[in-house]
């Protein structure tokens, strides 16, 4: 809009622009208008430096508090009318409600004004969001650039509006030592500043505040007429609305877009308001126009444009809503054209080459959608994963308010489980911060959200994200799987610092009907805290219920399971019994092997299990001689585990290795005994990734490797059992390591050149074949038979046992590279056969042929191609039938 251009508007013109000599109120009028221009001219400047601190928004200089005056003109219409003291105190608010929204309006650092504890919690959860981790004390007190940066951008956001309510009284010095004010007029700051603060402010409050805050008139200043009353509700009304509704290309001007290269969701804002056009009233409604089509390039920036126009014809609406029902008058302007279907919308803000289908997901049924994914389909039919995210949630809870109240510590969760008449009930409750009903409707209820990391969070607990605090909690939906457990729950909880009259209680019939929330009986007490309790919707001593993985049918049990590491007391209350078991806090990462060991594998202290607890500590003692700590780059343990996979033949699978998860067992596998630190991939915890990362646990790996030698343990038995894994971590098998079995003995990498050179054809078998050292037979372990192998077969032992360790070493790693060209033939070219068997055992092998043959792989593969990748030979042993494999045969030969 070109300079003065708000002058010409009707809302301009009808208040406090000059007039002739007639007007009886000259002089008044001259006052509020010469203080409004001084203003405009003086903040004009401090606006200009927004762009400074958020060059990536949209135009917030004074050519959008000009255009204000347009839009809110469109806004009032012929039906409300202002007087010029009420023009007055709105263009002041005009002027601003955005002039905080740069460093230079603060009078200190962005950070000092946001206040220091908002700023570390806000400088904690950026970095969680940036790097999955919270920062530590070093980060948090100097944060990276790039986390500064984005902050500094969310504070201004955030708080401008406060801000802005300062600015009337906030003095600038200048350079001879004078005070500068935005409204040099000392009467008109003293009379109307804090109405105006208010004003600009509100513009980010809900609309029902506006009402409480705006309902009492305010009556003229003693040098003006009587009749220039000020209705700060209606002025609050227009500002907010000609604010958000004033997008056009003005605020977003092409030129600047191509210097300042806005990124991400800031350039689909610029790109759909540079296609907008000034908006029109027809009727009630803002009628908003493309100037140009938006090409499918451009199709985001059109369903932005499409989301935004409707957030204004929401607002539109309540606010219209608010002054009809306190029977003030209304707004000319009442919703926006074309809004209700992308199909409508289209014929205003036309595409080129692509159709706008509304095909977004949609939820009809949110808490039938609850029902379905708080249980079963997306935990399985684990119970145990109901009891290990509840738990997770008490201890949570428990160390936030550690976090927030440091002098606290008595910090406990308590499980409990209780029969009741025909049934049976689970109760896990703790002493930790609790919630107030802001935080069950908008943040336990809100299925999905961020949790602990929300925003919500962090400003109704100021000081938890920066207070040491860090959740184990990531996906916010943990709640949802008591549903598991089953459908009736009730959850009572009181906040920290609430009385008891704040405590409220939410009672859930089944997870797919609306919850009950409610205060709790006067009569009754809460403690502070939160208690989770659920009816089972089957006894636990059923064959799939809550015990069904444990050995003694005790809830103990099922927590020393689950509960891994804590870092608060969890009491156990079995049923009937007076006195709970206390798991006392433990943190894998300093404990003391043996200690790991019997947090890993709890003793066994029944009288009928004296036999297994005796194994189990010969085990433990194995396990101590033979565990080797996985390390990050800092030094921290991440892991304590051995790879001998012959430590488990002893206890009957009972040591199974376990990958935790924040110190909950996540998943298991025979793959090692121990466990390995991971993190969740999915909310369901079914998926785990090692946080170690290949070089950390190759070098574990290797560690492993030279114990098992140092020790004299690597035998052949366990080269065997081990080959595979080392090949596939490590990208290499040492020679002297047997890999594969023949009939005159096993085969290491050194081997089989010599081998093979004795040989004009080789036949790899794929029968399930097993090899015992004393004395030394290889035998079916199908069928337990004996076998004696034709002097050219070889039988190569790719096993290994499936875990996430295997998910970070896939055989692409070390796949040959020259072929990778081949990887997307659409026939089993020899090329292709080289590239899917390259990065294994049989790749290994084949490597050696081409050396004791001193052929190409081509030469070896090749007739197999012409084959059709189809052999078989016939055995002589009984059952077995015909064996299929590969016969390779040495170039040249006559065989």
């Amino acid at each position: 809009m070109p300079e003065y251009d708000y002058v010409s508007t009707s809302l301009w013109q009808k208040t406090l622009a000059a007039r002739s000599r007639a007007d009886d109120h000259r002089s008044q009028r001259e006052r509020l208008r010469v203080s409004y221009m001084a203003l405009r001219d003086t903040a004009a400047v401090l606006l200009s430096e927004n762009a400074r601190s958020l060059p990536d928004f949209t135009v917030h200089d004074i050519s959008h508090v000009d255009a204000l005056w347009e839009t809110a003109s469109l806004m009032c219409g012929d039906q409300v009318a202002l007087n010029p003291a009420e023009a007055y105190v709105l263009g002041c608010a005009f002027v601003l409600h955005d002039a905080a929204m740069g460093a230079a309006a603060y009078g200190m650092s962005v950070p000092s004004a946001f206040g220091e504890q908002r700023w570390r919690d806000l400088v904690s959860v950026a970095y969680f969001q940036q790097h999955g981790c919270w920062p530590d004390q070093e980060k948090l007190d100097a944060p990276p650039a790039e986390i500064a940066e984005v902050c500094l951008a969310t504070a201004i956001r955030e708080t401008h509006a406060e801000q802005a309510l300062r600015l009337v009284d906030q003095p600038w010095r200048s350079s001879t030592g004078n005070e500068i004010y935005l409204i040099q007029d000392l009467q008109l700051r003293e009379a109307y500043g804090p109405l105006i603060g208010d004003l600009a402010a509100s513009h980010w409050w809900p609309v029902h505040m506006l009402a409480d805050r705006f309902r009492q008139a305010k009556g003229s200043l003693p040098w003006q007429p009587a009749e220039w009353i000020i209705e700060p509700l209606k002025l609050a009304s227009i500002l907010r609305l000609a604010d958000a509704a004033q997008i056009d290309s003005r605020r977003a001007p092409t030129f600047l877009f191509a210097l300042r290269k806005p990124q991400g969701i800031a350039r689909q804002h610029w790109r759909f308001q540079e296609h907008v056009s000034r908006p029109h009233l027809h009727g009630d409604r803002i009628t908003y126009t493309s100037l140009r089509p938006f090409s499918s390039d451009d199709a985001a920036a059109w369903w932005l444009a499409l989301d935004y126009l409707r957030g204004i014809d929401e607002e539109l609406k309540k606010v219209d809503a608010l002054l009809h029902d306190l029977g003030r008058s209304r707004l000319a302007a009442r919703a926006v054209a074309g809004v209700d279907s992308p199909e409508r919308f289209a014929e205003l803000f036309p595409v080129s080459d692509w159709r706008p289908i509304d095909a977004v997901v949609k939820v009809t049924d949110v808490p039938a959608l609850v029902g379905t994914l708080g249980g079963e389909q997306l935990y399985g039919k684990e119970l145990e994963v109901a009891v290990r995210e509840l738990i997770q949630n008490a201890q949570d809870a428990v160390l936030a308010r550690c976090a927030l109240e440091p002098d606290f510590t008595d910090g406990r969760v308590d499980v409990r489980l209780t029969e009741n008449s025909d049934s049976w009930c689970l109760e896990i409750s703790d002493n930790g911060v609790g919630m107030d009903e802001e935080a069950l409707v908008h943040g336990l209820l809100d299925f999905g959200t961020s949790g602990w990391s929300s925003t919500r969070v962090r400003s109704r607990l100021p000081g938890l994200a920066s207070g040491g605090f860090q959740p184990n909690g990531r996906f916010g939906i943990g709640f949802f799987s008591v549903f598991l457990l089953g459908d009736q729950v009730e959850l009572i909880t009181r906040r920290y610092d609430a009385s008891m009259s704040d405590a409220r209680r939410l009672s859930f019939e089944s997870s797919s009907r609306r919850p009950l929330l409610m205060p709790l009986p006067a009569q009754t007490r809460a403690s502070l805290g939160t208690t989770v309790r659920v009816t089972l919707k089957e006894n636990p001593y059923d064959a799939q219920g809550l015990f069904r993985r444990t050995s003694d049918d005790r809830l103990l049990q099922v927590i020393q399971r689950l509960v891994l590491e804590n870092a608060v007391p969890i009491r156990i209350w079995e049923p009937d019994v007076v006195n709970p078991h206390v798991l006392a806090p433990f943190a894998l990462a300093t404990g003391a092997p043996d200690e790991v060991f019997d947090r890993l594998y709890p003793p066994l202290a029944e009288s009928w299990q004296v036999g297994r607890e005796e194994q189990r500590l010969r085990l433990r003692d194995h396990f101590v001689e033979r565990a080797a700590e996985l390390l990050d780059d800092s030094g921290r343990r991440i892991g304590l585990a051995t790879i001998w996979n012959n430590l488990f033949s002893y206890a009957q699978g009972d040591l199974r290795g376990i990958v935790t998860v924040n110190g909950f067992r996540a998943d298991d596998t025979m793959a090692f005994a121990g466990y390995l630190a991971g993190e969740p991939s999915r909310a369901s915890r079914d998926k785990v990734n090692l946080v170690a990362d290949r070089e950390q646990v190759r070098r574990w790996m290797r560690a492993q490797e030279q114990w098992l030698r140092d020790s004299k343990h690597f035998g052949d038995l366990i080269q065997l059992d081990l080959a595979y894994t080392f090949y596939r971590t490590l990208g290499f098998l040492a020679d002297d390591v047997a890999f594969a079995i023949t009939t005159q003995g096993l085969l290491r990498p050194a081997d089989i050149s010599a081998w093979v050179e004795q040989r004009n054809e080789v036949f790899i078998s794929w029968v399930p074949l097993s090899w015992r050292p004393s004395p030394p037979h290889i035998f079916h372990y199908v069928s337990g038979q004996d076998v004696q192998l034709p002097d050219h077969w070889v039988v190569i032992r790719q096993t290994g046992y499936v875990s996430p360790i295997y998910d970070m070493f896939p055989d692409i790693l070390n796949r040959d590279s020259e072929y990778e060209h081949a990887r997307h033939q659409r026939t089993l070219t020899w090329q292709k056969f080289w590239w899917r068997m390259s990065g294994d055992l049989f790749g290994l092998f084949l490597r050696g042929v081409c050396q004791g043959w001193s052929c190409t792989i081509e030469a070896l593969l090749a007739p197999l191609e012409q084959r059709h990748w189809s052999d078989h030979y016939s055995m002589d042993e009984e059952n077995l039938g015909p064996v299929s494999g590969y016969l390779l045969r040495r170039p040249g030969s006559s065989s």
